[in-house]
């Protein structure tokens, strides 16, 4: 289980300070979280660089993985982005996973996207062809292996000049998206893993099943894709309260209510054991990684309870299940 770092709640309050950031992700591993993540923006949700966070976290940290949920590949040079995550992995020690997003449909995002010349159309396409010209880059020092990349929207020669990854292909790249036929499609042909934030387990339960036969469909092992998952959590004894801090929380990150946000994000509020219970039906439904947010804008207030109550749930329902 991983836990998202607070940058874009001290965004919202206006407190840019690394140091509490360092001691959030320090002692997230103290308590056993396994991944340590931090999202991505400019101007539509805007945050400290998740790249340059993760570098100062990867330095005090030791054992646990260092995400990006999620990166916007299309806010930076494609040469760039790849340079800038070979040199991350180092500074992790191969601990680093890119969870990559091609950009929620908002008049936010557009905005952002236009700012740095990029767009909304085709941005699938665009994503996609960005991933694979950065795996062709930290590949391209083997014997054999192209040191060029033509595609429809970039082209680029003199790859084998960049430094290569710490780990063998690179860090690994999580498609962080929904369950369209498509976007299944894409992460069984082209990623390492799913991140998705279904508002349902049951929805989940059958995207899951889709990818493994699309996994086989296109010649990889059924479990060649990690099913991982992004669900934002708002721990409370009571639950009504935990609603208003959620909604509250929610109306300051996205301008939108807890209402409007489930109806495509999975969420969970109230007493700990009953936001474990939903866990564990997403952990039954198959998902074998969860990215948490904490819905607060004080997360780490509520770290050492999710840890002891929601972490050992999921790990318990994990065992059960397989």
């Amino acid at each position: 289980m991983g836990v998202l770092l607070p940058t874009r709640e001290q965004a919202i309050l206006g407190e840019y300070s690394v140091s509490p950031l360092l001691d959030f992700a320090r002692r997230a591993e103290e308590l056993g979280f396994d991944s340590l993540w931090t999202g991505d923006s400019l101007t539509a949700r805007p945050r400290l660089d998740p790249l340059v966070v993760l570098s100062a976290v990867g330095a005090v940290t030791h054992r646990a993985h260092l995400g990006t949920a999620t990166l916007t590949p299309a806010l930076r040079h494609p040469l760039v982005a790849a340079n800038m995550a070979s040199s991350l992995d180092h500074v992790s020690s191969g601990r680093l996973v890119l969870g990559v997003g091609s950009g929620f449909p908002s008049p936010e995002t557009t905005e952002e996207l236009a700012a740095v010349g990029a767009g909304l159309t085709e941005r699938a396409d665009r994503l996609d062809e960005i991933t694979a010209l950065w795996r062709t880059a930290w590949c391209s020092t083997r014997p054999g292996a192209p040191n060029r990349f033509a595609g429809k929207h970039w082209r680029a020669e003199g790859l084998d000049r960049l430094i290569c990854p710490a780990a063998p292909d690179g860090p690994p790249l999580w498609l962080v998206a929904d369950d369209t036929a498509r976007v299944l499609e894409r992460a069984a042909c082209r990623y390492d893993g799913w991140l998705p934030f279904l508002a349902s387990a049951d929805a989940y339960a059958r995207a899951r099943a889709r990818l493994e036969h699309l996994c086989r469909r296109a010649g990889r092992r059924a479990d060649a894709v990690v099913p991982a998952l992004y669900l934002t959590v708002t721990v409370g004894r009571d639950e009504q309260r935990a609603r208003v801090e959620l909604d509250d929380y929610l109306e300051h990150c996205y301008g939108r209510t807890l209402e409007q946000m489930s109806a495509v994000q999975a969420y969970a509020w109230g007493p700990s054991e009953r936001c474990a219970q939903r866990l564990a039906d997403y952990v039954r439904a198959g998902a074998r990684h969860i990215v948490l947010r904490i819905g607060s804008l004080r997360p780490e207030t509520h770290l050492r309870e999710i840890a002891d109550v929601l972490m050992s749930k999921a790990r318990q329902t994990d065992q059960e299940s397989t």
